[in-house]
């Protein structure tokens, strides 16, 4: 017997047509990357681990008042930082996030520490969210040590003062003024009684910046307190707070180390056995009589991100930057390097971040010919 065919009941048809798109809602929810659920740390010296690669420490180790962290996907923010203690004696604590070893607590696939003649470069970036009522100083600290320690004291420490609220100071005295990364501090020098300390004080506060942190750490050498044989084993970026705190955070951090085993590579400190990143620019320019802008986009080809890029290229003769925007470009000319902001510090494999300036020129306007990517050379498009 033939049988009729098939006809759809008109409600399973709805019912159908109902469910088709919330499967596929579904099916998006379940292939889209879920983000890093934030964590709380109110142990006195607990910490976690953030991007993979760094370790975020509530670090209390000046008071007995409660204190909290609470790690986020690329910083920190200060949930609770009660009491206070003397403005001239030490702050209450450190809550900061780091690549190195703190302690024996050491950030995941590291390269430090490392001698200090092997490192060719060190990339970090920081964003900084500061509170008005409250007395700190948000603060890198740079430890140097004659052995590659990974606890205890280090014999000097660097610290980079971005920011000081209330009457709060250095240890030490004042020995002058120095430049470095292309801004200018205070400088400050002394002891605590453990270790011997070299300080760097902006004049006003620094809300981000991307900088080398061996340009801080060959000052130290230059001044006699430390040598190129030392080690470098952590570099750490966060607060010292004396009073209250609440609300202070690192909205984002990264950390690069370059060693003489990566030679022009990124060292990406998250993965250690990482190639060196491919990279691919495209140099856009407007050009009219005697001035230009050029927009530059900085792509990533290669298989592992790259945090806290910097690139390298020659300004043709007679060209010069007189103003820059989502990257730091120093000098004006000559070969010229521009630094990463610290919202674009990121590229993500295939991925890209754009950056620009503007210029003058005398005589024929030319565009640079190569571009190096944190070392490493970049094609053009």
């Amino acid at each position: 017997m033939r049988l009729p065919p098939h006809r759809s009941h008109p409600a399973r048809v709805l019912l159908a047509a109902l469910l088709a798109p919330l499967a596929a809602v579904a099916a998006l929810l379940v292939a889209a990357p879920q983000a890093q659920a934030e964590t709380t740390i109110c142990e006195q010296y607990g910490s976690t681990v953030i991007q993979g690669r760094y370790v975020v420490q509530n670090n209390r180790w000046g008071t007995g008042a409660p204190q909290c962290v609470t790690a986020t996907d690329t910083g920190f923010r200060l949930t609770r930082a009660d009491g206070a203690v003397p403005t001239n004696g030490a702050p209450k604590s450190y809550p900061s996030a780091f690549n190195g070893c703190h302690y024996t607590n050491c950030s995941p696939g590291t390269r430090l520490p490392a001698r200090l003649d092997t490192i060719s470069s060190a990339p970090s970036s920081i964003a900084y969210g500061y509170v008005p009522d409250a007395v700190y100083n948000a603060s890198y600290d740079i430890w140097l040590d004659p052995t590659p320690r990974t606890d205890g004291v280090n014999r000097t420490e660097i610290m980079i003062w971005f920011n000081r609220m209330g009457p709060v100071q250095p240890i030490g005295s004042p020995v002058g003024t120095a430049t470095v990364g292309g801004r200018s501090w205070e400088v400050w020098t002394g002891s605590n009684g453990s270790n011997d300390v070299l300080s760097f004080v902006a004049p006003s506060a620094v809300d981000s910046w991307s900088f080398d942190v061996m340009d801080f750490v060959r000052q130290a050498v230059a001044r006699g307190m430390a040598r190129d044989d030392w080690y470098l084993t952590s570099i750490q970026a966060g607060f010292e707070p004396w009073a209250n705190g609440a609300g202070l955070a690192v909205h984002s951090f990264s950390s690069t180390v370059h060693t003489g085993n990566d030679p022009g590579g990124p060292g990406d400190p998250g993965d250690p056995g990482d190639p060196a990143p491919t990279c691919r620019v495209s140099y856009a320019t407007s050009v009219w009589q005697g001035g230009f802008t050029a927009n530059v986009t900085v792509g990533n080809t290669g298989p592992a991100p790259v945090d806290g890029w910097q690139l390298a290229f020659t300004l043709p003769a007679g060209q010069r930057v007189t103003h820059a925007w989502n990257a730091t470009v120093t000098p004006s000319s000559g070969t010229v390097t521009a630094s990463a902001a610290a919202h674009n510090a990121h590229i993500a494999p295939e991925g890209s971040q754009t950056f620009g300036f503007q210029g003058t020129y005398n005589g024929t306007f030319a565009e640079p010919t190569a571009f190096t990517l944190n070392g490493t050379a970049c094609t053009t498009t």
